[in-house]
């Protein structure tokens, strides 16, 4: 709680930047120019880029009007009061991640004030679970921040403690999987071997085997960029959606793989279009098209499939996910860089402008 203490005091905090994200998003714009400006979003039933929210990934109205209270007033009970009643594992964890992020946030526009409602809440209800986690969340944030990066003496330091206060939470809600699944981003940013990492799943899939939100977790660890390789990273994906029961999310994971290890700088023509892309596409639609209509975890797919489908030219289909998801930018690939809210508006305008030049308008639009 200390560290809690000491970062909600701090006076600087940056989003995320990853750099090789950016250089495959960067085309986005470059594509856009020319035409964009001639793209009306309204005529789509579209929100204006300057309305786009970038806390959520979809539509959540309980969650939008706590974070609303929680802002407005700074007390933390409202928040803790929806987790309380939040019992379904994929949401919980999509709405721990969405009020530590706005902890983060709120510190970032206000140094020493922001968030709060978040220091406040640990202090006067050091035993509430729901406040535990998403301190854990808001720990792991913070070590992404650190000046010195991965490599720095702080990071770990950091991580340390949201090792602690992940322990803390899980002992405090001994069926509630999401501290363990907060800790895998500890454990990647720790190095734990693979043996003590699969232990931690173990742990996760014995209460959610098939958490979406859990796999998109641990697929970072092995990934080539942290402690795996690509071939790892496609075992892992591929098993899940393979051992995935009826209407599960998890057919969509080798998507998030093939995005992960996608080259820096394309030099490939037609890549967007290859045998290995195209396949994790269909099984990232059918995933969308089986799993239930109120799936947490389901909006992220959908906005990964938009980026994959524009980059493709499919711009059709691109469309059909851009009418279930547009308004909400918070998910990857767009939260990756500096600007989502423009990021996402780019590759819409693109959608709208492949969709028009084939002969589309507004009254066929994909229903």
């Amino acid at each position: 709680m200390e560290i809690l203490i000491i970062l909600l005091g701090l006076a600087m905090i940056g989003g995320l930047l990853i750099v090789p994200a950016l250089l495959r998003m960067r085309g986005g714009r470059q594509a856009l120019r020319g035409h964009g400006s001639a793209i009306d979003p309204q005529r789509y039933g579209f929100v204006h880029p300057e309305q786009l929210d970038v806390r959520l990934p979809g539509p959540d109205r309980e969650l939008a009007d706590v974070l609303e209270e929680v802002r407005r007033t700074q007390d933390w009970r409202p928040a803790a009061q929806l987790l309380a009643i939040t019992d379904d594992w994929e949401l919980r964890w999509q709405r721990v991640q969405t009020l530590a992020g706005a902890a983060a946030v709120e510190l970032a526009e206000a140094p020493g004030e922001g968030g709060r409602w978040l220091r406040t809440w640990r202090m006067e209800a050091p035993k509430e679970a729901g406040g535990a986690v998403v301190h854990a969340e808001f720990l792991v944030r913070q070590a992404r921040q650190s000046p010195g990066g991965s490599e720095s003496t702080e990071y770990r330091i950091i991580l340390e403690e949201a090792r602690t206060v992940c322990a803390d939470a899980a002992l405090l809600a001994p069926g509630d999987p999401t501290p363990y699944i907060v800790e895998l981003a500890v454990a990647r940013g720790l190095g734990y071997r693979q043996a003590d990492f699969e232990e931690l799943w173990g742990t996760i899939t014995a209460r959610a085997p098939h958490h979406m939100g859990a796999h998109l977790a641990a697929l970072h660890y092995w990934c080539e960029k942290w402690h795996g390789s690509k071939e790892l990273a496609d075992a892992f994906t591929h098993g899940a959606a393979a051992a995935a029961p009826e209407k599960s999310l998890l057919p969509a994971l080798p998507l998030f793989a093939v995005f992960e290890h996608l080259p820096d700088v394309n030099v490939v023509r037609g890549l967007y279009e290859s045998e290995v892309v195209s396949r994790a596409v269909q099984g990232a639609q059918f995933a969308v098209r089986s799993a239930p209509a109120d799936h947490a975890v389901l909006p992220h797919a959908r906005h990964l499939l938009v980026w994959f489908l524009v980059r493709a030219e499919r711009y059709a289909e691109a469309m059909e996910q851009l009418r279930h998801v547009d308004g909400h930018v918070g998910a990857v690939p767009w939260s990756l860089g500096a600007d989502p809210a423009a990021e996402y508006a780019a590759y819409r305008a693109l959608a709208v402008a492949g969709w028009e030049q084939a002969g589309g308008s507004p009254a066929t639009m994909p229903r």
